[in-house]
């Protein structure tokens, strides 16, 4: 938890709490709209949340927001793992782009390009850290899984 790193952490929350309060404190016209726009952001707010509730599940009592695997943790690359070894974020990325599609502002743009920003860094320095408790088992998985979407192997 003394991570110096874990400054990663509170900025992820600030950007994930912006995109929630921002629609409804800060006065914007949206860019756009219709009615092809709200199913297309459902569906991406309820595919998000699906793959990130898959992921918190799968790491059950193991979740930490820290940049550090929980001690004694066992490294999870089944499932929902399987398909990339960072399922919570990018289901949080893919629910708060169907959030910004939704509400189609560009401070809500901004914010979620920051997020995606501030998330791929987080999953880069925890990778190391993930070495550092699993060795080479996560390197392995590393080499087999994308870090998000893309990136095989350790960068």
């Amino acid at each position: 938890m003394n991570d110096r790193a874990n400054w990663l952490v509170a900025l992820q929350f600030l950007l994930l709490g912006a995109l929630v309060v921002l629609p409804f404190t800060v006065p914007g016209d949206a860019l756009w709209g219709g009615q092809q726009t709200t199913v297309l952001a459902v569906l991406l707010m309820i595919t998000g949340l699906v793959l990130s509730g898959a992921g918190v599940a799968a790491l059950g009592r193991d979740l930490v927001p820290w940049v550090a695997p929980r001690e004694g943790a066992t490294l999870r690359t089944t499932g929902v793992y399987r398909l990339t070894r960072n399922p919570i974020y990018v289901g949080l990325l893919v629910a708060a782009a169907g959030w910004t599609i939704w509400f189609a502002r560009i401070d809500l743009i901004v914010a979620w390009v920051a997020l995606v920003v501030v998330l791929a860094v987080k999953a880069r320095v925890e990778q190391h850290r993930l070495i550092d408790a699993f060795g080479d088992e996560y390197v392995e998985y590393a080499d087999r899984t994308p870090l998000m979407l893309w990136a095989r192997g350790i960068r």
